[in-house]
């Protein structure tokens, strides 16, 4: 059985106040790692960001606000198209601002990746192996 689900979703980059241009969203799941969704943004072939989001908090963004730190989440209807809108906070610029990113994604392809990580690792099913790793490092001592 495959352990890993991949999607790539064109989603949308804020650029400044409304502007907004597409770039390519590369989600992964490896049910290894089962609270984990790795999200790299890539455009014209170049890396511009990779997060490693909560799973659980992914699924949770596209009903209600959720996050408080550096990645945000929140649902936004815009006409007929339901969105997540994901925002993602970095490094302190000199002048005391963040850096920030701000992307939508369509809510439906969101719900559609986390059901086949579902189907992978059910959610409350979660597992790590704690005595595992704890033998490695001790091994490795």
């Amino acid at each position: 059985m495959n352990s890993f689900v991949h999607k790539t979703l064109v989603v949308q980059l804020q650029a400044g106040a409304a502007d907004r241009f597409p770039v390519l969203a590369h989600l992964s799941y490896d049910a290894d790692d089962p609270f984990a969704v790795t999200v790299v943004f890539s455009h014209d072939g170049r890396v511009l960001a990779r997060w490693t989001l909560d799973r659980e908090m992914l699924g949770d963004g596209l009903s209600r606000p959720v996050g408080v730190g550096d990645v945000r989440f929140r649902p936004v209807s815009t006409g007929p198209w339901d969105e997540l809108c994901m925002e993602f906070y970095g490094d302190a610029h000199p002048d005391g601002g963040r850096h920030h990113a701000v992307v939508f994604v369509w809510a439906t392809a969101v719900a559609a990746f986390l059901r086949e990580t579902h189907d992978l690792v059910a959610p409350g099913q979660e597992e790590i192996g704690v005595d595992d790793f704890l033998a490695e490092v001790i091994a490795g001592s």
